[in-house]
């Protein structure tokens, strides 16, 4: 089988395509895997280390917004697992177009592409962002989409787009919505890279307003797997949700930050909230686990410890693009900035 993963020299989609040819998921044991990736700012060919010489990867750079690209890249795949977006909150209040063209206009392409081929899969990607915010309990799949910000409008609009072409074109389409990850290859400008890196440099993180944002957290190799599952047994036309089943608030988060960078509660400096941020995230993964047997594996505990500890092993990887990212707002690098506040994504 020949598989096409978007956006995979980014985080989530580099630890999809990593765990695939690596063995990890026995229904893909000999499949070739198709990268399609734009190699925007937060997506290197780093990420896919040691893989690039494998003969059953072959890599296109291209957008996923470009007709010629997208047929280029899937020319032959049976399946398409599509993690390719444009993610940062915090960039999508600014620039909130970039957003709509790779998320909304490159999920069309994409699907458009794969019904003419006649695709047997086709894994769509996305966030828990997309229904707003949840005082109590945990959305289930038929909640109503109520977003927030640009990039969860964006996501939304992907999503519906992914379900209408399975209901329109009888596409065989799968979307999953997930809760917020964290792991190693993370991009460092998402809260756990971005006060990791930072404390291990000694310098102060920002905490948005006063902390009390509720967030679950999913270790990448999970969401992974669960991407995975749903790929090979999930249910078409439907939507599974992926989450890690430990929610904090931000602040405990950054407690848990700090003691594990050996920091104290001096380095942290609190921010004014941004726009339209949402109090509470939560999902209900009642359903990927009764029908595809999900449960999350890796404890906030240990995943975070090794988190550290693979940025601790791995400057040569965060350091470059820290400073490469340093123009973008603010107009200081963001390893030297005092607060970096609008670079804290705290999704």
């Amino acid at each position: 089988m020949r598989i096409l993963v978007t956006g995979a020299a980014g985080f989530i989609g580099s630890q999809y395509v990593r765990a695939a040819l690596s063995g990890e998921y026995p229904d893909l044991t000999g499949a070739e895997v198709v990268v399609l990736d734009k190699l925007t700012y937060a997506g290197s060919t780093a990420n896919l280390a040691g893989l690039l010489g494998d003969e059953r990867l072959t890599f296109v750079r291209g957008d996923v917004a470009d007709p010629d690209d997208v047929a280029e890249a899937m020319a032959g795949c049976a399946q398409v697992v599509h993690f390719a977006a444009e993610s940062h909150v915090d960039r999508s209040i600014d620039a909130a177009r970039d957003f709509v063209v790779t998320n909304v206009l490159g999920t069309q392409t994409l699907l458009e592409q794969a019904r003419r081929q006649g695709v047997e899969r086709f894994v769509h990607v996305s966030t828990d962002e997309v229904y707003g915010s949840i005082e109590t309990g945990s959305w289930a799949e038929g909640q109503p989409l109520d977003p927030r910000s640009p990039y969860a409008a964006s996501k939304a609009g992907s999503d519906l787009l992914a379900l209408a072409y399975a209901r329109t074109h009888d596409l065989p389409v799968v979307v999953t919505r997930c809760s917020n990850n964290y792991g190693p290859h993370q991009f460092p400008e998402k809260l756990v890279p971005l006060f990791v890196t930072n404390l291990l440099d000694g310098l102060p993180v920002p905490l948005y307003g006063d902390g009390s944002n509720v967030r679950d957290w999913l270790h990448v190799s999970d969401h992974c797997r669960g991407i995975e599952l749903v790929r090979a047994g999930g249910r078409t036309g439907e939507t599974y949700h992926i989450g890690g089943g430990t929610e904090l608030t931000n602040r405990e988060l950054v407690q848990r930050l700090l003691d594990a960078c050996g920091r104290d509660w001096g380095f942290v400096r609190e921010v004014p909230d941004r726009p339209g941020h949402d109090r509470r995230y939560s999902l209900d993964i009642g359903r990927i686990s009764a029908e595809l047997g999900y449960a999350p594996r890796v404890g906030l505990d240990e995943g975070l410890a090794e988190t550290v500890r693979w940025y601790e092993e791995h400057e040569s990887w965060w350091r470059p693009l820290k400073a490469a990212a340093g123009g973008a707002r603010h107009g200081a690098p963001i390893q030297r900035a005092a607060a970096a506040p609008s670079l804290a994504d705290l999704r």
